[in-house]
């Protein structure tokens, strides 16, 4: 069951500006044991939310290496989000319109934040193990950095220590793409749609690849002009994700990912700060990633003190973190059972 947790003081945001107060919307699963060492906390990618056992369902659940008979399992909705946690979508008190583009440029280390703030809500002191996939990565790298000592374990998945020239670029095209609807900003029920949907689209083609396509989305009639198969799936695929999301939020959501580089404001370059992470680090790349490739991963497992590194030979491309459960699911079991 969703629940919400409300901090009723100001937030104030990495890069300047405040909110007067903020929902953060969460599940868990599994009880919190008396020793309250059983806390396993998912940080979620761009657009999925905080019912992790829904969109991860081969990972957690019963008879899962995630398994809430064993473990306390939390997953909070990201700052920013629409999917119950204060975001762009949001109507601020003594308001009747949401906040929209007046909605303060957040990063991944607010995001963060706004995590410490439910944890400390829920009573826990430590995290066992700290999950993150791609954009969730970001998050559990962030936060491993900011409060070592509450961190013991980290699985990573489809991530890295700073966010690519090419992600950076990927990210402006689709940024490019939700500013040529010129209904992007008016804040209203469906505005920006058309925009969002083109943004959509350009990321389906990161999320998969060129062999993923021609194997699943090839027209078998040589004789067709039109209404083809690959464009008709990013069609689909475009729609469901406006009928779900803002668009506002995925511009400022994209904004908070290139903000991504553990080296910013700290001392040091990546290299050695990745150095100081010091906890058993699991860490899964997939071999057809062209989103965020496993160049990425292997450069961090190189750096990180205690890295175990397994690639995945999958062809679901950056998706095959949501979709390999059963391969990722056996390594992390393994992972765990070994420490």
């Amino acid at each position: 069951m969703l629940q919400t947790f409300n901090y009723d003081q100001a937030f104030h945001f990495e890069q300047g500006g405040s909110i007067d107060r903020l929902q953060i919307a969460y599940h868990t699963y599994g009880t919190l044991n008396e020793q309250k060492d059983n806390v396993v906390w998912i940080c979620h990618a761009l657009t999925a939310n905080a019912a992790v056992a829904d969109w991860w369902s081969g990972l957690v659940g019963s008879g899962t290496a995630l398994d809430p008979d064993q473990y306390f399992i939390v997953c909070a909705n990201i700052l920013g989000s629409c999917y119950g946690t204060t975001g762009p979508g949001s109507v601020p008190q003594g308001s009747k319109a949401p906040y929209s583009t007046a909605f303060p440029d957040f990063t991944i280390r607010d995001m963060v934040q706004a995590h410490e703030l439910l944890r400390q809500h829920l009573g826990i002191d430590t995290i066992h193990l700290l999950v993150g996939g791609s954009m969730g990565g970001y998050q559990a790298l962030e936060w491993a950095l900011k409060s070592p000592e509450r961190i013991e374990k980290l699985f990573l998945l489809a991530t890295s220590a700073a966010e690519s020239a090419w992600g950076i670029a990927i990210h402006t095209a689709q940024r490019m793409a939700i500013e040529a609807d010129p209904r992007w900003q008016e804040g209203t029920q469906g505005s920006g749609d058309n925009g969002l949907k083109a943004a959509r689209a350009i990321g389906m083609l990161t999320y998969r690849n060129y062999e993923l396509f021609n194997a699943q989305q090839s027209d078998t009639d040589p004789n067709k002009t039109s209404d083809f198969k690959a464009s008709s799936y990013l069609a689909y695929q475009a729609q469901k994700l406006a009928d779900r999301f803002d668009a506002v939020t995925y511009h400022k959501l994209t904004q908070a990912m290139d903000s991504h580089n553990i080296a910013r404001g700290r001392a040091g370059n990546i290299t050695s700060i990745l150095s100081t992470l010091t906890q058993p680090v699991l860490l899964i790349g997939i071999s057809s990633d062209i989103l965020c490739p496993p160049a990425e991963q292997r450069n961090m497992a190189k750096h990180l003190p205690d890295c175990t590194y397994k690639e995945i030979n999958s062809s679901y491309g950056h998706d095959g973190f949501l979709i390999e459960y059963q391969i990722i699911g056996e390594h992390l079991h393994n992972w765990l059972r070994q420490l």
